[in-house]
């Protein structure tokens, strides 16, 4: 029997498990959704233990769907949402509050106050990131600060903080290991990317007790084991990575130098720098990718707020089309977007211009533009924003991309992936197996079980789709950037303080 590795992809908005055999082909999928909770503007929560019920829910049908019992599993690989925190009692196993998801802003006040003391310059310099409300440490000390149950328990020892990767180690294994990854680790902005260590200055700063932080393990280890008494067996925990740095694993970005780009509803962009970790001097995240055995692999991490976030408003806002699917056809019908520009600065604009004052602007409108010109430049507006950040990432590092391999839910569109080629001048790779994120949590599982021996038995299983090789002549590419960067100076700064 070929042996199978579970992944555990627990997101946003839904818990998912797939198993997959030893050639890296899924044999079975569940799904289950979940919600979040918004007590007040800007505040995002979910409930912990909805979170653990829903991944609870989909292992026991996946296993259900394939008449497996967890004995029949040869290991466990575990990727989730990144930065959210959940904070639960070490004796009762019981969480303190709600989960406070990643996308909340209830610190705010607090990060603005760490860069009026200068404080961030501390905080990028030991952590590669910027200092918001996005990270997980300003979270944890404002359930100090206003859940007085999470007060008690701390003062007792017994209060346990993690993301959501430690909260369901913690659930399968019966409340028996409180264990992280450094690539979880590194999102928390209390973690030293160098030395490798919960940072004392930073914990003393944010009043952080280190005693409620789990233990930081390798990416791809034997971690922990499941509960037998809850399980039936004694199965390996043996990968856990964040959603992103997960999916670059999973499409086999193992040199300096590799990237890929994840369109969903925002793009998320990493690019393998190696061992070597570089500060980014134009707004990007350096983060750690993973750590296999000694050795500690980084990267750059760029993001882009609004991309397929964009084709939802052009279709529910302005009523274009009905289906996303229709995109791809409706862009093809016109030779050009007409000189039309759409800048989605709907929160304002992120990496590399940083200015939440801009907001979404369309310009070069004429009488002849119609609907299809104006998806066509919507499908461009993505690839030129996900152009700013890639060109970020080759300013930083001084190396130049080769490929770019993409995933998420727009690369399945044909248009958008060859403009994208188009503009940066290099070969676009989408994978048989979008289903990155999960494949990249079974591939370090499988690594550490000894399923696959090495990066290249996992980089011969990854397969490509479909190439899309750069077309246009550099100067067609250099009016193309001049007209988009006019546009972004039209957006900008557009709201007052």
């Amino acid at each position: 029997m070929s042996r199978i590795i579970m992944a555990l992809d627990q997101g946003t908005t839904s818990s998912r498990t797939i198993l997959f055999d030893e050639r890296g082909k899924i044999i079975a999928s569940d799904s289950a959704p979940l919600t979040c909770y918004y007590p007040q503007s800007g505040w995002v929560e979910q409930k912990p233990e909805e979170i653990w019920d829903s991944q609870k829910q989909t292992i026991e049908g996946v296993l259900r769907k394939q008449n497996l019992k967890m004995k029949d599993i040869t290991a466990i690989g575990i990727t989730n949402q990144r930065e959210t925190v959940i904070a639960w009692d070490r004796k009762t196993g019981k969480s303190v509050g709600h989960a406070i998801v990643w996308q909340c802003r209830r610190t705010a006040n607090y990060c603005d106050q760490l860069k009026r003391e200068g404080f961030d310059e501390v905080l990028k310099r030991k952590t590669g990131l910027v200092t918001d409300a996005y990270f997980s440490g300003t979270k944890m000390r404002w359930i100090l600060q206003n859940n007085p149950d999470a007060r008690q328990l701390a003062e007792k020892g017994d209060l346990l903080f993690g993301t959501v990767d430690s909260w369901l180690v913690w659930n399968l294994t019966g409340g028996k290991k409180h264990i992280t990854d450094v690539s979880n680790a590194s999102r928390t902005l209390v973690f030293n990317i160098e030395k490798l260590e919960w940072d004392e200055e930073i914990l003393n700063k944010f009043e952080i007790p280190k005693s409620s932080l789990p233990q930081v393990m390798a990416s791809s280890e034997v971690m922990a084991h499941t509960d037998e008494t809850q399980w039936g067996a004694s199965v390996p925990i043996a990968g856990i990575a964040g959603d992103q740095q997960a999916s670059l694993f999973g499409q086999a970005c193992f040199e300096s130098g590799t990237a890929k780009n994840t369109y969903g509803t925002g793009c998320f962009m990493l690019m393998n720098t190696g061992h070597q970790l570089t500060i980014s001097q134009h707004g990007l995240l350096t983060t750690i990718a993973w750590k296999i055995g000694n050795k500690v692999t980084y990267a750059l991490e760029g993001s882009v707020f609004i991309a397929g976030a964009l084709i939802q408003w052009l279709r529910d806002g302005l009523q274009l089309f009905n289906d996303a699917k229709e995109t791809e056809e409706m862009a093809r019908s016109v030779d050009s977007s007409g000189g039309v520009f759409v800048v989605p600065a709907f929160v304002g604009l992120g990496a590399p211009h940083w200015d939440p004052y801009a907001r979404g602007t369309i310009v070069g409108l004429s009488r002849n533009t119609n609907k299809n010109h104006l998806v066509r430049a919507g499908l461009e507006a993505i690839a030129f924003q996900s152009y700013d950040v890639l060109k970020s990432m080759e300013k930083d590092t001084g190396m130049k991309l080769k490929t770019l391999r993409v995933d998420g839910g727009a690369s399945a569109n044909n248009f958008l992936c060859q403009f994208q080629a188009d503009i940066l001048g290099l070969i676009v790779s989408r994978p048989e197996v979008v289903e990155t994120t999960a494949m990249g949590a079974a591939f370090l599982a499988g690594l550490a079980t000894g399923v696959w021996k090495n990066l290249d038995d996992i980089r011969s299983m990854w397969k490509e789709d479909q190439q899309f090789k750069p077309s246009l002549v550099a100067s067609d590419v250099q009016h193309f950037i001049e007209g988009w960067q006019k546009a972004v100076g039209r957006s900008r700064n557009w709201m007052s303080d």
